[in-house]
């Protein structure tokens, strides 16, 4: 049995165990594909996630796919560069 290291963060590892046949269809891939096993797996589980996210992107409604618009919005935002609250209020109204 095979024990490859997944690199899921920057700073976090995770360990799985792979048997003997999948190692061998990885080695294969990885041939065709002009990748090492590693980049192999992480390209493949990047895809699977990116997948999902899509599904569950799909999956939400309109309201729920506003929410998170502006979720990723505020997210971007540089929160060193702030407005007076009376400036705040004004562009609210206009």
């Amino acid at each position: 049995m095979y024990i490859f290291a997944i690199l899921v963060n920057k700073v976090m590892r995770k360990i799985i165990d792979i048997n003997d046949t999948m190692v061998t269809k990885l080695k294969i891939l990885s041939v065709f594909e002009n990748l090492s096993v590693k980049a192999l797996i992480e390209k493949a589980v990047e895809s699977f996630v990116n997948n999902k996210e899509k599904e569950r992107f799909d999956n939400l409604t309109a309201k729920d796919k506003e929410d998170l618009g502006l979720l990723l919005l505020m997210q971007q935002v540089d929160k060193t560069e702030t407005v007076s609250k009376e400036d705040f209020f004004k562009a609210l109204n206009e």
